[in-house]
């Protein structure tokens, strides 16, 4: 039977957004729900938390009250209206989480990142693949943040990218284009930052810089990494709480990493399936 004359037209639309639709965005929202539901996480925050939220409290008082007015004339030059104060909030915001970013890589919380990570995916089944970088405890141990032993040595969630930090400069100046240049600032600075919050998952894999590569510019992937670097930006760009977003960001980095192993999984079982039903 043949189909529709309406399939005609509504077949590459549909072609077009499985292929470009994704929800990657929602994995940075996931990560904060989890992080919240599962108590045996919360220590990991805690020994850092209160001094990580003063220091960051610190840097966006001083800031606003240097830098956040001559921005804002600077911008009003460019702007109409009341835009150059959205757009210099933004501005001063997006400064403060690059200056709390670089200390936050000082305190060593990139530790703190990688356990994160490390027990979300034990804790989603998949502690075979931690195993390959540090010693796992699969004897029901009493949480999957206490059946992880000690990290490798050079253990990374996020590397830290001066090509990263050199990008981020160079765009901050589309904060002048009024209404589009913030939104086109995220996500450009998403686009570079959502493969780099899922390093972690690529050196479980064993991924060679290449490899990592082919990976990452698959198509699908291209645009979930993007939208996924974004709302993960916009979440550390909250003030006061970037410390806790980078924390949980970690945890929906895990959360969709294990999504795409089970995807995995399903896969080879039904070709395994396939080749049991052949007689």
């Amino acid at each position: 039977m043949s189909g529709s004359p309406l399939d005609h037209f509504t077949n590459p639309f549909r072609r077009w957004a499985r292929a470009n639709f994704t929800t990657s965005f929602l994995y940075p929202l996931t990560g904060v729900l989890f992080f919240v539901k599962h108590r045996y996480m919360w220590p990991l925050l805690r020994a850092r938390m209160l001094p990580l939220v003063v220091m960051s409290i610190f840097i966006l008082i001083i800031l606003f009250l240097t830098a956040y007015l001559p921005q804002v004339a600077l911008l009003k030059l460019f702007h109409k209206g009341g835009s150059a104060w959205v757009n210099g909030t933004f501005l001063v915001l997006t400064e403060g989480n690059l200056i709390i970013a670089l200390l936050f890589e000082a305190f060593l919380v990139d530790k703190t990142q990688v356990d994160v990570f490390d027990a979300v995916m034990v804790a989603r089944g998949h502690a075979e693949l931690i195993k390959v970088k540090r010693p796992v405890d699969t004897e029901e141990p009493e949480t999957p943040l206490k059946a992880l032993g000690p990290r490798e040595k050079g253990a990374v969630f996020a590397p830290f990218s001066f090509r990263q930090l050199f990008e981020l400069v160079v765009l901050l100046p589309l904060n002048f284009i009024p209404f589009v240049g913030v939104p086109l600032f995220l996500i450009l600075t998403g686009y570079r930052a959502g493969p780099l919050l899922q390093r972690r998952y690529h050196n479980l894999k064993g991924l060679n810089k290449e490899q990592r590569k082919t990976f990452i510019r698959n198509k699908s992937m291209r645009y979930e990494y993007m939208w996924f670097g974004t709302v993960a930006l916009i979440l550390q760009l909250i003030p006061v709480l970037s410390m806790f977003f980078l924390i949980t960001t970690a945890a929906g980095s895990a959360l969709w990493a294990a999504d795409m192993e089970d995807k995995k999984r399903r896969q080879e079982n039904a070709i395994d399936d396939e080749y049991t039903d052949e007689p």
